[in-house]
């Protein structure tokens, strides 16, 4: 499925200001982390501030690495989710669980060749997308910064995928519109990509760069309309 204006997603939001750079500069989902294992995690009592000053039509998604119903049930009673993104070994049946949409994270690995991702795909057949990031790295189950071969993701496999392909992993301005190129995904996500860089020249995580974010968003507009 071919997006025909490919959908932007900004992950790992912990300001007001950088939710809402990226509404002004055209995203059309944040990312909240509800996950404790990475400094971009937000509380939902911050994850509600920021949804309350997004404008119209910014959909909000929350992020989930293998937690508890109670937990997903709490962040749900606690903040505005319009989509449930889940990033573990969670099951079908628990990701369908809570009555949201849900996307359902894959990683792409040696490990998995075509026959294994449609094998795994195929039981997640009632998510609203799958979103294809590189494999697990230094604890991180995603926003690490790297990228898988996207040549997996082949315009044959992707016709045989149940739901939308959403691509993630190691995204920023300079090579979105190569993996855009590559895959022709319905929506792509990113986070690390348009963080904010350190005196170190490391990505701060959790901290946006709104010129990053606008520049992201300028190259996957750039790209649907070099596509069309």
């Amino acid at each position: 499925m071919t997006a025909g204006r490919t959908r932007v997603k900004i992950c790992g939001i912990t300001e007001a200001a950088h939710g809402l750079a990226a509404a002004r500069a055209g995203a059309d989902a944040i990312g909240f982390v509800f996950w404790d294992g990475t400094p971009r995690r937000v509380a939902p009592e911050r994850a509600a501030a920021i949804a309350a000053v997004l404008p119209p039509f910014v959909s909000i998604v929350g992020l989930f690495v293998d937690p508890s119903a109670d937990h997903v049930r709490a962040m749900l009673a606690a903040v505005p989710l319009d989509l449930l993104q889940f990033h573990g070994r969670e099951t079908p049946e628990f990701c369908r669980a809570f009555g949201r949409p849900y996307l359902k994270a894959i990683a792409v690995g040696n490990e998995r060749g075509e026959a294994g991702l449609l094998e795994y795909a195929g039981r997640y057949g009632d998510a609203a997308g799958l979103l294809f990031d590189a494999p697990a790295a230094g604890g991180m189950p995603g926003g690490t910064g790297q990228t898988f071969d996207w040549g997996v993701l082949t315009p044959r496999l992707a016709d045989r995928l149940p739901r939308p392909v959403v691509l993630s992993g190691g995204l920023h301005a300079g090579n979105v519109a190569a993996a855009m190129r590559a895959v022709r995904p319905w929506a792509v996500d990113v986070s690390s990509g348009v963080e904010a860089i350190g005196p170190d020249g490391k990505a701060r995580k959790g901290i946006k760069d709104p010129a990053r974010i606008a520049a992201f968003i300028e190259e996957v507009r750039n790209a649907d309309v070099r596509s069309a």
